[in-house]
C-alpha cells in the first residue's frame, strides 16, 4: 500500500512533540519561512519506515539514510517485526539540517520499491 494525496498529508511523524507532515510523491510542501519552522536545525529526527520483512530491506533504508546524512550510524537503526512477521518497521534517526533535506529524504523513501509506508 502506497499512500498519496490527502491520506499522506494527514499522516504525521512526531519529533519531540512537534509534528512534521509526511510527504507523498504527488505532494510538494509549501514554503515555511525559517522563523516559522517548528524544527530547529540541525536536530536528530526519527523517521519510521515500513516494508516487507525481506532480506535487503534494512540495508536499502540505511543506504538512503546515508545519502542524506553521511554521518548516519547504521548501528542506531531500530527494527520491529509485525505480529505475523510479514512486515518490518524500521526507525532511522537522521541529523536534519534543513526542511529541503527532510522533504527530499521523504520523497526518496516513499518512492523506494521496498517501502510501503513512511511516517
Amino acid at each position: 500500500m502506497r499512500l498519496s494525496g490527502a491520506a499522506a498529508r494527514q499522516l504525521a511523524s512526531r519529533n519531540g512533540g512537534l509534528i512534521y507532515p509526511v510527504m507523498s510523491t504527488n505532494t510538494m510542501s509549501s514554503y515555511i519561512p525559517p522563523e516559522q519552522s517548528l524544527i530547529e536545525y540541525p536536530s536528530a529526527f526519527p523517521i519510521k519506515v515500513m516494508g516487507a520483512h525481506v532480506d535487503g530491506f534494512v540495508d536499502a533504508i540505511v543506504s538512503v539514510a546515508l545519502q542524506f546524512d553521511p554521518g548516519f550510524d547504521p548501528e542506531t537503526v531500530e527494527k520491529r517485526p509485525s505480529k505475523g512477521g510479514n512486515y518490518l518497521g524500521v526507525t532511522i534517526t537522521v541529523t536534519a539540517t534543513s526542511r529541503e533535506q527532510l522533504d527530499e529524504l521523504y520523497r526518496t523513501l516513499t518512492t523506494h520499491p521496498m517501502v510501503k509506508i513512511v511516517l
